[in-house]
């Protein structure tokens, strides 16, 4: 407005409605941005996840030891990387932090953040929580061994222990803990692998025959298979297998927990027990807990560890394919991932991406 203009307003009620809104928003923004000051410097009881540190699982330590050793096989050179990925956690019970950083990981696609509790629960639970992830990391490398081995055609002998039933179990009152299974519909299991796939042939509610040892004595239980909820028939056993492995697989990294490594874990296994240089030269990153049947299941975090994939270097990444809803639209620019759904999959996706050809692999699509 012009001089004029502001004296002709000042002789009507305008200027005094004007003047009060405009005092009125002053005082808001003043006490909003002191609000913002004070919670800035306050100590915040949050946990902030974003990218973790990566692991080349063909790599090497800072003193020449292979990340993932092995012995007991002839092993081959590999070119490339194929990177396992974490998550990285602060939580203010141990490293101080305020506000801000916390309203800046909210805001950042890098980042998340939550209530502290809601992350680690009480300090038994995360206590009872980091002991399961100690034991989780161990396990999903022997896992990953199994896998390995047998998609190279070499299968693993196990001892199959009944560890628990699941209390909805129709092998209640028929099957105990350490029984232990030698065949199922009168068919020997020698492997994980067999009794997996002689369960996967039937349906939900089919009758299955399992022979049993308990304590030295055979015996046989008749009963039907459980739905697991998605399908897929389920015997309502925790098999706790026993592998006879023909080889020592010893991974060179103790800062890390959780079974989502299973997957690259796998694949490194692979690639050096194979005179094949499956990667010719490619970095690829990915994630995914596998069982020792091969099968890759889902995992947390895959956005934050596609941002730390992508900040490592690499330019593929292999996903679950049951992570796909939270991939889709959520791809770090210069990552190009790929859904894989068993250990098999994802050993021909870097077969593929070695070869320069990736248009028959499988990708995250919108639902």
């Amino acid at each position: 407005m012009t001089p004029h203009d502001e004296t002709d307003i000042e002789h009507t009620e305008a200027p005094e409605i004007g003047a009060h809104r405009y005092t009125v928003m002053s005082v808001a923004g003043l006490t909003a941005a002191v609000l913002m000051a004070v919670l800035s410097v306050l100590p915040a009881q949050f946990a902030i996840g974003g990218p973790g540190p990566t692991y080349d699982t063909l790599g090497e330590d800072a003193d020449g030891v292979p990340l993932v050793q092995i012995d007991g096989a002839e092993t081959f050179a590999a070119s490339g990387e194929l990177r396992l990925t974490t998550v990285s956690v602060g939580r203010s019970s141990s490293e101080l932090f305020t506000m801000g950083p916390v309203l800046r990981a909210w805001m950042s696609p890098e980042r998340y953040t939550q209530p502290e509790e809601a992350v680690f629960g009480t300090p038994d639970e995360e206590e009872e929580f980091d002991e399961q992830s100690q034991v989780e990391w161990v396990t999903s490398q022997e896992a990953a061994t199994v896998a390995a081995l047998e998609v190279l055609g070499e299968p693993v002998p196990a001892t199959l222990t009944v560890a628990a039933l699941s209390p909805t179990s129709n092998a209640q009152g028929l099957i105990e803990a350490d029984d232990v299974i030698l065949a199922f519909d009168g068919q020997p299991v020698a492997t994980f692998t067999e009794l997996t796939d002689a369960i996967d042939a039937l349906q939900p509610g089919d009758d299955a025959t399992v022979t049993y040892d308990r304590d030295g004595v055979e015996g046989e239980a008749t009963f039907a298979l459980d739905d697991d909820g998605a399908g897929n028939p389920v015997m309502g056993l925790y098999i706790d297998p026993n592998f006879d492995l023909p080889i020592d697989v010893t991974v060179q990294i103790d800062k890390v927990g959780g079974p989502s490594a299973g997957m690259m874990f796998s694949l490194g296994i692979l690639d050096k027990l194979t005179e094949e240089d499956e990667l010719n030269g490619a970095h690829v990153a990915g994630t995914g807990a596998l069982t020792a049947d091969g099968d890759v299941h889902p995992i947390g975090g895959i956005q934050m560890k596609m941002f730390g994939a992508r900040d490592a270097g690499a330019t593929y990444f292999l996903a679950p394919v049951e992570n796909c809803d939270e991939v889709v639209d959520h791809v770090p620019e210069g990552l190009e991932v790929f859904a894989v759904d068993t250990v098999d999959d994802a050993y021909a996706a870097i077969q593929a991406i070695g070869a320069g050809d990736t248009s028959a692999l499988a990708t995250c699509t919108a639902p």
